[in-house]
């Protein structure tokens, strides 16, 4: 981990990262792999690294994607996804809807 080009606040963020991974259950090692991954990218991405892969660089920042390539597996999006997104549609009656019924409402 190239730490000492990272500023106070990549080492808060990293520090951040790894804690929230290891209260998830991630071992020490993979939390700290996951966590410097994260502040790397992060700093390629506002220009803070010398160097950055080129498909870093157009891809979108994690706090402004807010999730949304998540779950785009077989089973799509989830449940409380879905039904975010039918109470910003204001659909009637979603509260009592599963989650085939939200996709169906969502994609009228």
């Amino acid at each position: 981990m190239p730490r000492a080009a990272w500023s106070a606040k990549r080492e808060r963020q990293y520090e951040h990262i790894k804690d929230s991974l290891l209260e998830r259950g991630e071992s020490e090692n993979t939390a700290e792999e996951i966590a410097a991954r994260t502040v790397n990218k992060e700093r390629a991405q506002h220009g803070e690294a010398r160097t950055a892969n080129p498909q870093t660089l157009k891809a979108t920042p994690a706090p402004v994607r807010g999730g949304k390539n998540s779950h785009r597996g077989p089973q799509g999006r989830t449940r409380e996804q879905l039904y975010e997104d039918a109470r910003r549609a204001n659909i009637r009656g979603r509260s009592r809807m599963n989650k085939q019924q939200l996709e169906q409402a969502l994609a009228r």
